[in-house]
């Protein structure tokens, strides 16, 4: 029986891996490790007989004014996490981590635990006492997230409590539409009446959406920069937001993609798609103040959707939400907007860490609380 061995991989090797994978998150790709400039990238994989059968990107963070880093994988590794040896796999990476002087390594299975269908979702934001999502029912409740859970704890492997919300790490919840074996109409279909009456809408009143380049990033950052005012969070700059296209373009020239829709002679709404494999992903959404009648977000959404389907999508993702059905919470209302489109909330089973010096896991997890509060 060949041992399988966790060791540093080329890029080109990685990338392979990933073209006959099917499906990874593209924050899993070798292009992101230049998209996160202050952290330390490294592609590594499971080799088994000269076989890579595993691969993931691992950032490197140190702590400030020390030697040690913090490793952090996140949505991945893409690994077979229904395998046998997982826990061998895990223990293989650890030790790689450790071994690049890592004091934790914290990853993020892709790996779903819990699934509400829109409807459910419809249902129970309309009832009285329910707040969250962990006091409904889920449609599905796939054993693999609990099978992975199990082997985690086992492992010592500890959750990581920040992934409700959107301050540090990936989103625990996200919301999904199904596209395979579906046509346009499908889709359209699925959606609730407000959507297909928006979206019409905006066909009447003339919102044109175009694909742009890299020179209309400005543009982009403009819209985006009224949002982030708009709805109080932090906007990132654009330097940000060319080194992803950059990178993620010299990847693949169809993994980013630059919707812009304009009213007349304004641009009143603009997004970012991401595609890698079968999976489409909306990564970043912005729309003035201005002309928000004409319904332009949803004729980008629209549009996306259908370029999904074109370039045969298995899923569009709408990235990510928090649990909350509480009427009460601001975040509510990003709910209700992507449940809109009859796709589903996916759970998965969140990031954990495992901590390889307990002291310093938590001098850097004080750090990160710290710097999301600043």
């Amino acid at each position: 029986m060949n041992t399988v061995v966790v060791r540093a991989i080329s890029a080109d090797e990685h990338r392979t891996f990933l073209q006959g994978h099917g499906r990874a998150s593209f924050l899993q790709t070798p292009a992101w490790a230049a998209v996160k400039s202050d952290w330390r990238g490294e592609s590594i994989g499971w080799v088994e007989g000269g076989r890579l059968r595993g691969a993931a990107l691992v950032l490197y963070r140190r702590l400030p004014r020390l030697r040690p880093s913090f490793a952090y994988l996140p949505e991945g590794p893409v690994i077979d996490w229904a395998s046998d040896d997982l826990a061998a796999q895990l223990a293989g990476l650890a030790a790689h981590a450790k071994g690049q002087g890592a004091f934790a390594v914290r990853i993020g299975p892709p790996v779903a635990c819990r699934i509400w269908e829109a409807r459910t979702v419809k249902k129970s934001l309309a009832q009285a006492g329910v707040r969250h999502l962990r006091q409904v029912e889920p449609d599905l409740h796939p054993a693999a997230g609990r099978r992975v859970r199990e082997v985690l704890r086992s492992a010592g492997w500890q959750p990581s409590p920040d992934c409700e919300g959107f301050g540090m790490g990936q989103p625990q919840h996200v919301f999904q539409v199904p596209l395979a074996g579906r046509s346009e109409q499908d889709v359209l279909a699925g959606m609730n009446q407000m959507w297909r009456r928006n979206i019409a809408r905006a066909a009447r009143e003339g919102v044109r959406v175009s694909t742009g380049t890299r020179s209309d990033l400005s543009d982009f950052h403009r819209v985006y920069v009224e949002t982030a005012e708009r709805d109080h969070f932090t906007p990132r700059p654009t330097s940000y937001f060319q080194r992803m296209y950059d990178a993620l373009d010299a990847d693949d020239a169809s993994a980013i993609t630059l919707y812009l829709a304009h009213h007349e002679d304004d641009l009143v709404a603009a997004a970012l798609g991401v595609q890698v494999g079968d999976h489409v992903w909306y990564s970043y959404g912005a729309s003035t103040t201005r002309k928000r009648e004409v319904r332009a977000s949803h004729a980008i959404q629209w549009r996306m959707l259908r370029d999904a389907l074109a370039a045969g999508a298995a899923v569009y993702d709408l990235r990510g939400i928090t649990g909350t059905l509480n009427e009460d919470d601001p975040h509510v209302g990003l709910t209700r907007f992507k449940v809109g489109t009859g796709g589903r909330v996916v759970e998965y089973v969140g990031e954990w860490t495992l901590p390889i010096s307990r002291p310093l896991t938590s001098v850097f997890n004080l750090y990160l609380r710290r710097r999301a509060g600043a």
